[in-house]
This record gives C-alpha cells, sequence and structure tokens, in this order.
C-alpha cells in the first residue's frame, strides 16, 4: 500500500509539473527559443552546431541541459546571454528577442575566473564596476551574497588563499551582485574534485531557493542534471538537437539521500541510455 501511494504521489508530481510548464509556454517571462539554429562559417565550409531549437525556460525553474562533448551546449548558453547571434530563429527573454549581451543575466564558467590582483569583494564587484552602477549601492548586496555563501571574513582575500570550492562559490556571488533574473552555468563544478562538487551542488539548490532565480546549467554529469533539475534537457550529438525533456518529479529541497530513491535511479537510467544509443557522453 505504501508503496502504491508513493508511486500516486510521485505520479501527480510529474502530472503537475507538466501542468505547469504548458501554462508557462504561452507566458512571456522566463526563456522562449523559437526555431533557433546555429551554424559556425569558417574558411573551409559551415560547421553546423544546432540545429532549430524550440523550448520554454519557465520564469524561475531549475533547467539543466546534459548532452555529449561538442554538442553545441555552451553555444546554447551564449545565444541566450546575447554572446552570439543565432543563425536562425529567434530567442527570448522575458518576452523580448535578444539580439545583443543583456543585463539581466549572470553568468558563472567552469573556472571561476576570478582576477588574480583583486580580492574577493572586489572580484564579486566587477560587474558593478564594469557596468559603471553606483558601487555603494550594490556593496552591501555583495557582501550579503559572500554570507550567504559562508565566505563572510574572507571579503579582504586574494583568490590564491581560497579553495577551488570557495573560489566558485565568489564567482556566483559575482554572477548575482547585480541582480539579474537569470543565471547561466556552463559545467561551473566541473574542475572540482567529488566531494567538493557534491557540496557545490547542495550550496546551489538552497542558493537558488532564496534568490529564486531562474537557472540554466549545462554539465555533462547525468547524475548531477537529475539532482539538481525541475526539467533537464537531453541533447544530442552535434549539430545538437532536442533528444528529449524530462520533468523531474522529486520533492524539494533535496538532499544528497535523493540519489537512493527509486525515482531518481530509473530517470538517470533513462537518460542515460540516449547516450548509449549514440556512443560515449564524452
Amino acid at each position: 500500500m505504501k508503496q502504491a501511494a508513493a508511486v500516486s504521489e510521485t505520479a501527480q508530481q510529474a502530472a503537475h509539473l507538466r501542468l505547469v510548464s504548458d501554462r508557462a509556454a504561452g507566458d512571456a517571462s522566463g526563456i522562449k527559443l523559437s526555431g533557433v539554429s546555429k551554424t559556425y562559417r569558417t574558411r573551409d565550409g559551415d560547421v553546423p552546431s544546432l540545429r532549430p531549437l524550440d523550448f520554454h525556460i519557465n520564469d524561475g525553474e531549475f533547467f539543466v541541459v546534459v548532452g555529449p562533448s561538442g554538442c553545441g551546449k555552451s553555444t546554447l548558453l551564449k545565444l541566450i546571454s546575447g554572446l552570439l547571434p543565432p543563425t536562425s530563429g529567434e530567442v527570448l527573454v522575458e518576452g523580448e528577442n535578444v539580439t545583443k549581451p543583456h543585463g539581466n543575466v549572470g553568468i558563472v564558467f567552469q573556472n571561476a575566473l576570478l582576477l588574480p590582483w583583486r580580492n574577493i569583494l572586489n572580484n564579486v564587484m566587477l560587474p558593478i564596476d564594469m557596468k559603471r552602477l553606483a558601487r555603494q549601492h550594490y556593496l552591501d548586496r555583495a557582501k550579503a551574497l559572500l554570507k550567504l555563501v559562508g565566505l563572510e571574513g574572507f571579503e579582504r582575500k586574494l583568490p590564491w588563499q581560497l579553495s577551488g570550492g570557495m573560489q566558485q562559490r565568489a564567482s556566483i556571488c559575482r554572477a548575482l551582485v547585480h541582480d539579474p533574473k537569470i543565471m547561466l552555468m556552463d559545467e561551473p563544478f566541473g574542475a572540482l574534485d567529488a566531494l567538493t562538487r557534491e557540496r557545490m551542488n547542495v550550496e546551489l539548490m538552497r542558493i537558488q531557493r532564496e534568490t529564486r532565480k531562474t537557472v540554466l546549467l549545462i554539465t555533462h554529469s547525468i547524475p548531477e542534471a537529475v539532482f539538481l533539475a525541475d526539467r533537464v534537457l537531453v541533447m544530442t550529438e552535434r549539430p545538437g538537437a532536442i533528444a528529449a525533456i524530462y520533468d523531474v518529479p522529486l520533492p524539494r529541497p533535496r538532499s544528497l539521500d535523493v540519489m537512493a530513491d527509486p525515482v531518481f535511479t530509473e530517470l538517470v537510467q533513462r537518460i542515460r541510455k540516449h547516450f548509449f544509443s549514440q556512443g560515449a557522453l564524452d
């Protein structure tokens, strides 16, 4: 009886997530891609990176993209941020067509990329300085973010005095300091050891829950994708296309114990089968 009730509850959660997704699809909020493709022009000819993509990321959603190396995941992130123009189709953020870099996103890369000559607080404040915003107005926010991620007291330290995980937490603060609605993350924990990576996953979920940001995260790790996401988009090999989009019907907040849940393991296996049929993930 307990197992049947658990299955029923899981089905209800999945139905609810689908309903939310369906409603948001007609909404101007969040991120919407319509027929978006990308082909790089080179001396040796055209190199297709992304086939036409159509999907919507809901406002406040934790959306994770997983796929093999070279399938266009990072290109997708650059298209949404406005760093690259699409070859076809349009990218909408909050109903606005993205034609150039815009201020409504914060980006976190695989490496922290902190400037070695600036202390941690000044590294976090870098977007404010570059945008020439009122520094004093954002200084308290920068300090509050450092406190949020457990770096209070490290404001005056230089990057080399912090561990890799601490540096990456500082880079998350830097992405959030100008209060963007959207956080784009390109393999943010790929360079960390396994234990630090797990801690950072838990930390990231907490930050997203408390800040209510829309998060698009790219990863090669299928368990990481399922652990973090509300939905997981699975991409094919290059030129990248959508193989599937899966709801993750696991309740929040989540702890690492959820990885032993049969729903978690079953979904990881379903996603992994996409890559076994294509070849290796990396």
